[in-house]
C-alpha cells in the first residue's frame, strides 16, 4: 500500500522525519524517500528499500540533510516525493494510493499538452508524477489538489510541502487515513498516528474524507472542509495497519482481538489442542479466540522478523510463497502428534494456507484447523491494491464457484456471500479440501463490522459484497 509522513517544525525536523517514515515500513518495500526544506532550498533523498530497511537507507542522509519541514513516503510503487516547479511555485509531492482511470486523465493531460511522462519499462508512468501533472494544470495549488482529489477514480491521499508548510490532503471517501500529532515545537502529520508516538507528539485532530489542512510549525488550519461520505477500508484493521495504529479512534489490536472472541463464539465444541495467529496479523485475532474460548494460546511458527519483509510485497507470486515458507520456521515440539486451529488474517490466492497446512503436516501434526479472521473475499481491491489480483480467477473464492457452478457462474454470485446458504457452505468445503485443512470456517462480515465498531456505512465492504453501491 504505502505510507506517507510529515514534520513542521520550528527547529531541524530531520531526525523526526526519518523515524516516523521508518515506523511506516511496514506498509511498503519497494522505494523510501524524504525531502525537506531549510527556508532557501528543496533537499531530496529516494532509495530502493527491496532489500535492506529504510533505516539502513537512509542513516547518512538523516545525519546531512537539514530541514525545518519535511515530508517522506514508504512507497510499493513511485520513487517519491517528487519535486515540481508549476507555473504557480515550485511543490513536493508524496502519494498514497491507486488510479483506476489513469489511461484517461494520462489522455487528457497530453491533449491539453501539460507535459511530457517518463515510462516504465512495463509501459506505465509513474502514479505521483500523473497526480503532479493534474494538480499543475490548475491556476493555483489549492484547486490542483482539489481536481486531483475529485477527477481520481480510486483511491489518493497526499502531502504536499511548499514553503509555506505542508498540505495534507485525504483520500475522497476516507478510505485510508491521516492524523495530526502535535508537541510542544512542532506538528506532524501521518497515515499510522503510532508513528510519531515515540517522538513525543500525541493526537490532536484526525482529517475527514477528502478534507484538506495546511500544517505549519505554529499549527494547522483547514483548507477545505471534510465530505459527508467516508468508505474506510476494513483491512486497515484486519491486515494493513500495526498494531499500535488507531483509525477513525478505534485500534487496530483491540479490533483484532474482538474478530477473535466472534469466531469463537461461532465455534463452540470445537477438539483442538491449542490455538495460535499466523504471524503476525493472526496473533491479536488468536489471543481474543484463545481467551474467548478458553482454549490454550501457542506459537508453533515463530516469524523471523530480523530480515524477512511482509510476503505480500513482492509483485511475483512464486517470490511471495518463497518469502513466506522461509519466514516463518516451526517448533516441533508444539505440532508433533498436535491437533492445530490457527487463525490466519485472510485467505486470498489460498496458496500460502495450503503450503502452510501441509508443512504442518510434514511436522508431525494430527490436525490443522483453520480460521480465517476475514469473510471470504470476492473481489480484488479496487482502491488499495490489497489482493494485488490481475485476475478475479487469482481468487480462490471465483476458482471454486466457476467449477462449481460452470460458465454462467456470475448470475449466482450472490448466493455464494450469504454465510446462510448451502451455495456459500459448499464453497468453503471446496476451498478447504483443496487446501487440505481438517476444518475451515470465514470471519462474519457482521461480526467483523461490530468488532470495528463504525458505522457500517462508513466501511468499505467491495470486497465482500457484489451489490455495494459503487462510490466512483
Amino acid at each position: 500500500m504505502g505510507g506517507l509522513f510529515g514534520v513542521a517544525s520550528k527547529k531541524d525536523c530531520v531526525s523526526d522525519l526519518f523515524f516516523g517514515i521508518d515506523y511506516h515500513s511496514h506498509l511498503g518495500t519497494h522505494r523510501g524517500g524524504m525531502t525537506v526544506y531549510d527556508g532557501k532550498h528543496f533537499d531530496k533523498s529516494i532509495h530502493n528499500i527491496e532489500n535492506a530497511p529504510f533505516r539502513t537507507r537512509f542513516g547518512k542522509d538523516m545525519m546531512q540533510m537539514k530541514g525545518y519541514i519535511g515530508i517522506g513516503s514508504i512507497s510499493d510503487t513511485d520513487p517519491q516525493p517528487l519535486i515540481v516547479r508549476a507555473h504557480f511555485g515550485t511543490f513536493v509531492l508524496a502519494t498514497v494510493g491507486r488510479i483506476n482511470n489513469a489511461e484517461a486523465l494520462l489522455d487528457d493531460m497530453l491533449k491539453k499538452r501539460h507535459g511530457q511522462f517518463n515510462e516504465r519499462t512495463s509501459g506505465e508512468i509513474s502514479t505521483t508524477e500523473l497526480v503532479a501533472s493534474v494538480i499543475s494544470g490548475s491556476d493555483n495549488l489549492i484547486e490542483g489538489i482539489c481536481q486531483a482529489q475529485k477527477s481520481i477514480e480510486g483511491s489518493m491521499t497526499m502531502l504536499v510541502l511548499t514553503a509555506e508548510g505542508i498540505y495534507a490532503a485525504r483520500d475522497y471517501y476516507g478510505r485510508t487515513s491521516l492524523t495530526i500529532g502535535k508537541k510542544d515545537d512542532a506538528y506532524a502529520v501521518s497515515m499510522e498516528n503510532f508513528a510519531y508516538q515515540n517522538l513525543g507528539y500525541h493526537d490532536v485532530y484526525e482529517l475527514g474524507p477528502k478534507e484538506i489542512v495546511q500544517i505549519t510549525p505554529d499549527g494547522f488550519s483547514q483548507i477545505s472542509p471534510p465530505g459527508e461520505k467516508m468508505q474506510i477500508c476494513a483491512f486497515l484493521w484486519t491486515y494493513y495497519g500495526y498494531p499500535t495504529a488507531s483509525y477513525s479512534g478505534r485500534n487496530v489490536e483491540e479490533v483484532r482481538y474482538l474478530c477473535g472472541e466472534a469466531l469463537a463464539r461461532r465455534d463452540e465444541g470445537i477438539d483442538v489442542d491449542g490455538v495460535s495467529g499466523v504471524p503476525d496479523s493472526g496473533v491479536a485475532h488468536a489471543l481474543g479466540y484463545s481467551h474467548a474460548s478458553g482454549l490454550p494460546y501457542n506459537r508453533p511458527l515463530i516469524k523471523y522478523t530480523p530480515t524477512w519483509p511482509r510476503s505480500f510485497m513482492p509483485s511475483d507470486q512464486s517470490e511471495r510463497l518463497h518469502i513466506a515458507q522461509m519466514k516463518l520456521i516451526s517448533i516441533p515440539a508444539l505440532i508433533n502428534n498436535k491437533k492445530l486451529l490457527l487463525i490466519d488474517d485472510s485467505i486470498v490466492r489460498g496458496t500460502q494456507t495450503k503450503k502452510m497446512a501441509n508443512y504442518l503436516y510434514n511436522e508431525g501434526a494430527k490436525e490443522v484447523h483453520v480460521r480465517s479472521a476475514s469473510p471470504p473475499i470476492m473481489y480484488g481491491c479496487k482502491y488499495l491494491n490489497f489482493s494485488r489480483s490481475t485476475s478475479k480467477f487469482d481468487l480462490i473464492t471465483h476458482r471454486i464457484i466457476k467449477e462449481l457452478e460452470g460458465d454462467n457462474y456470475e448470475k449466482n454470485l450472490h448466493l455464494y456471500t450469504d454465510p446462510d446458504t448451502a451455495e456459500h457452505q459448499s464453497m468453503v468445503d471446496e476451498i478447504c479440501k483443496r487446501s487440505n485443512f481438517t476444518s475451515l470456517k470465514y470471519m462474519d462480515l457482521n461480526d467483523m463490522l461490530d468488532a470495528i465498531g463504525l458505522e457500517r456505512c462508513k466501511v468499505c465492504k467491495k470486497c465482500w459484497l457484489i451489490d455495494q453501491e459503487d462510490d466512483d
